[in-house]
């Protein structure tokens, strides 16, 4: 390169031809979201700035970082330019679309938020029945209670469920 800025053409050349299989990589690495004809474009712009440029290279310093940031910045100009909208195809993704059928991982961690909110014994009541299919009447002789005690504790419970529900929908 500093044979080229003295004016060698055959240098010139040379460290465009040295150079653009490495800067294809570079933009097809960092670009790969603009496709095999985008990146063609953006190394084409890189090819430019660093002609265009090329008398800022500091001849003491590095060739190759300076290269790298000049490619770094056509890619990111190259993303600007399109907006912020990236298209992909989504036959790409088809596979990891469908959810496997099973509980909905955020069911648990969203009630657990609601059942704290609430007396311990009355969220220990809704977790019997509701998370462990317990009866009332497992659940009256684990906790030390009657039937009917139990039924009364759960529907208040449900009620103040509600409730919370209430305020966290406004």
């Amino acid at each position: 390169m500093r044979a080229a800025n003295r004016g060698d053409a055959a240098a010139y050349r040379n460290v465009l031809t040295a150079i653009t299989p490495v800067l294809r990589k570079v933009v097809r690495a960092r670009g790969a979201a603009l496709g095999p004809e985008g990146c063609e474009d953006v190394l084409q712009d890189v090819l430019l700035a660093i002609h265009s440029k090329r008398h800022t290279w500091a001849e003491d310093a590095p060739l190759r970082p300076w290269l790298y940031a000049i490619a770094r910045h056509k890619v990111v100009d190259a993303f600007r330019a399109r907006g912020r909208r990236v298209e992909l195809s989504i036959d790409d993704f088809t596979e990891g679309l469908a959810a496997g059928a099973g509980p909905d991982p955020t069911e648990g961690r969203d009630m657990e938020k609601v059942l704290n909110q609430l007396e311990p014994r009355a969220a220990e009541i809704v977790r019997a029945f509701g998370l462990h299919g317990e009866t009332t009447a497992e659940t009256a002789a684990r906790l030390d209670m009657t039937e009917g005690a139990v039924r009364v504790a759960l529907h208040r419970a449900l009620k103040s469920i509600a409730r919370l529900r209430e305020r966290m929908i406004e």
